[in-house]
């Protein structure tokens, strides 16, 4: 098993921790698979009745695929297998809450999991960016979800602009990514303070709402996902063309 994905328990809630702080908690094809068996595990576990998602260290949230990671792909146009495409609550059937404590960056694929979250918890270090544009690469999944929690304008602006600009915490807080903004460090606190109190409630109740919730989103995000594979074939450059691009990326950044 791996030691990249941390669950602690307490008195209903789970705090599940993404635990590459020296790798800015971004996740390899390991980490992946243990994150999708402890969501798998939650299902069946009656002591678990709300989840918080968080990730250690100061620096980063989640900052998406390790990009070491070499993923296998099938000889085929037709079959291209995203890594984190599954890697949420959500995808794994968990209808039990899961609340997001954000510090540091969240970038890229990180938005598969914030996507997936009913609510998000930040400090004022948190900051949201998607580099994808930046490389050379389509942002898809991670701005099908995003267009749905933000306005349209803040996706599409926070896509497109890539890695030059990044939304902080207060403007995510002010355009309803971020439902409540807490004192430096205190985001994990402040979520497990709120997962207690959803964990102290009828879990039949709780989980009917989350998946009414969802239910309202799923119909969108299918018909936008069934188009994602093909967006990202045709307009993805060539893994070479990638690397060349991040290695002689600009550093520079703007917070708005």
């Amino acid at each position: 098993m791996s030691l990249d994905v941390r669950v602690d328990k307490d008195t209903g809630v789970a705090v599940v921790t993404l635990d590459r702080p020296g790798r800015l908690n971004a996740l390899d094809l390991a980490t992946r698979d243990e994150l999708v068996a402890a969501w798998r595990r939650m299902r069946f576990d009656d002591t678990v009745r709300a989840v918080v998602l968080t990730g250690a260290g100061e620096r980063a949230f989640c900052t998406g695929l390790d990009r070491d990671t070499v993923v296998p792909q099938p000889d085929s146009p037709y079959m291209t297998d995203d890594p984190l495409l599954r890697a949420g609550p959500k995808s794994n059937d968990l209808w039990k809450p899961v609340i997001a404590a954000v510090r540091g960056m969240a970038c890229g694929g990180a938005f598969y999991l914030l996507g997936e979250s009913d609510f998000l918890v930040a400090d004022p270090t948190a900051a949201f960016f998607d580099p994808h544009t930046t490389y050379g690469m389509v942002s898809a999944y991670e701005s099908m979800l995003m267009a749905l929690r933000i306005p349209y304008g803040e996706a599409a602006r926070m896509a497109l602009m890539g890695s030059a600009e990044r939304l902080g915490a207060r403007r995510a807080h002010e355009i309803g990514l971020v439902s409540e903004l807490t004192a430096v460090g205190e985001a994990l606190t402040v979520a497990v303070e709120r997962a207690a109190v959803i964990a102290g409630y009828p879990p039949e109740g709780v989980q009917g709402t989350v998946r009414a919730l969802w239910a309202a989103r799923e119909a969108a995000l299918d018909r936008a996902f069934a188009q994602a594979p093909h967006l990202i074939a045709l307009g993805n450059l060539p893994g070479e063309r990638q690397e060349e691009l991040f290695r002689t990326r600009s550093r520079a950044f703007r917070t708005r």
